[in-house]
This record gives C-alpha cells, sequence and structure tokens, in this order.
C-alpha cells in the first residue's frame, strides 16, 4: 500500500525537522549564532489519469485528472540572518557587528574562515584571535605595554601607551561580505566557508559599502527566539504523530484485507 510509504516520508522529514530545531535550541546561548530552518518539497506523482486528456470522441477534455503523491523530502535547511541582540560584556577586546558582514579568520590549515562570533582576545604574541586561537585577519598586534585598547565604529584600533597621552592606530578591522549568505558552508565553532553558492566574499571598511560598524565591549548573542522554537516544536510533534497514525490505519486496513475470505 503506497499510504504506508508516503507516511514513512513524512516522518523522515519531520524527524529531520526536529533535529533542526533542536540544534537551534542547543545553541540559544551561542555567540553570533543564527538560526535554521527546515524546508521540504513534495515527491514525484503516479497519475492515474492526466488533466486536459480526451474523455470522448466528441472532444471533452478531463478538467482535473488523477495524480497520488508519494510523499515528501527535504529541500533544504537555510540560514535566517537577523540581527541578534547585542550583550555587554566588559572585554576591551570582544566586538560586536551592528549589520551586515561577518569577520575574517585565518585557520591553521591557511583558508581563510567567517564569523560573526567577536568574543575575541590576545595570545601570547599580542595578536588578536578567536577563542580556537586563530588568528583574526587583518592581523591585529597589541603591544605588550598597552594600557588601553580602542576600537572605533569603522574598525580602527588604536592603543594608549605609558608616558604617551596621544593613542596609536596599531590596525584597522575589515569586514566580508556575500551576496548569498545563505550559501555559506558552516564550519562548527561559529566558523563559514565560502562556496560556489555564497559568492566570493568583498572585502570593506565597516560602516561602508553597506557592511555594518563594530561596537567594542559587546558581542552579538544568538538570533534563536525560545518561543518560536518550541512551538515549531510542538507542531512537528504533532505532524510526526499524524503520520504514525497513517502507518497504523494503512496496516489495519491491509490486515482487514488479508483476513477477507473470498
Amino acid at each position: 500500500m503506497q499510504a504506508l510509504r508516503t507516511a514513512a516520508t513524512g516522518m523522515a522529514a519531520q524527524q529531520m525537522n526536529v533535529e533542526v530545531i533542536s540544534n537551534n535550541i542547543a545553541n540559544m546561548n551561542t555567540v553570533g549564532f543564527k538560526k535554521q530552518r527546515a524546508e521540504f518539497q513534495d515527491l514525484l506523482y503516479q497519475t492515474l489519469e492526466q488533466a486536459g486528456a480526451q474523455s470522448s470522441d466528441q472532444g471533452t477534455i478531463v478538467p482535473t485528472g488523477v495524480q497520488i503523491g508519494a510523499g515528501v523530502k527535504a529541500g533544504s535547511v537555510y540560514r535566517i540572518s537577523t540581527q541578534g541582540a547585542l550583550t555587554a560584556t566588559g572585554n576591551q577586546f570582544d566586538l560586536a557587528i551592528n549589520g551586515r558582514g561577518y569577520f575574517q579568520v585565518l585557520t591553521p590549515t591557511g583558508d581563510n574562515a567567517y564569523t560573526r562570533a567577536g568574543n575575541f582576545a590576545v595570545n601570547d604574541q599580542g595578536q588578536l584571535v578567536t577563542q580556537d586561537g586563530y588568528l583574526i585577519q587583518p592581523a591585529i598586534s597589541i603591544p605588550q605595554t598597552a594600557t588601553n585598547v580602542t576600537v572605533s565604529q569603522s574598525g580602527q584600533v588604536q592603543v594608549t601607551q605609558p608616558g604617551s597621552p596621544t593613542p596609536t592606530v596599531v590596525g584597522q578591522l575589515e569586514l566580508a561580505s556575500f551576496m548569498n549568505e545563505g550559501g555559506l558552508s558552516a564550519q562548527g565553532s561559529n566558523l563559514f566557508k565560502e562556496t560556489g553558492a555564497s559568492g566570493p566574499p568583498v572585502i570593506g571598511t565597516p560602516g561602508l559599502q553597506g557592511l555594518g560598524t563594530l561596537t567594542q565591549g559587546y558581542t552579538e548573542a544568538s538570533n534563536v527566539d525560545p518561543v518560536t522554537e518550541i512551538t515549531a516544536l510542538i507542531v512537528a510533534q504533532r505532524a510526526y504523530e499524524m503520520n504514525s497514525k497513517v502507518i497504523s490505519t494503512a496496516d489495519n486496513m491491509l490486515g482487514v484485507a488479508n483476513q477477507a475470505k473470498a
């Protein structure tokens, strides 16, 4: 019976939906995390009677036809890049992007990666790095003698040193933007890499070319809304249960057919 296979595809689809929702909920407190949504598509149809086919010698045609669907499949899991709330941290090396753009990160393999997580620190050489120790690009080095570090909204990094009342510029942060942010490939550890779908990065100064500005002493919180996720979880659970009920009903119908006597 086709209903068994159709309902099975529905259960598999809702299982994936729950997995996506659970990942969103698990990352509610992950800095810079962007929630995801699963989208689904219907499968091929079995055409028993083609719409528009001639139904008589007088030229009358079938108005609607008969098509039976075969279920559902995953179409995509897309990322929603809405702005997360800015959270004050008090750490002078923490930076939040208010608007569009990604920080550039140099990975140990020599490749560039991109992140919205601005919870930065300095390593033993005074270089600005991520929580995993990956260098921020362009490289920023903070002198050991610096008593204060200031990052402007446009990404200019200045330090104040003993005996000098005038701040010194030690670097300029830049942001990367993409034509299709949803096409970026998530690598874990809050990092993304470009793909053919995302397009190449466009590098620019914060506040220019449509890029967001930087806010020092803040990080961007996850954009996950717990109320929305719990509601979506309930809907997915009910859909799973309904597909399970279809399988039970189809099984009962098959049982009745098997017990029928000629």
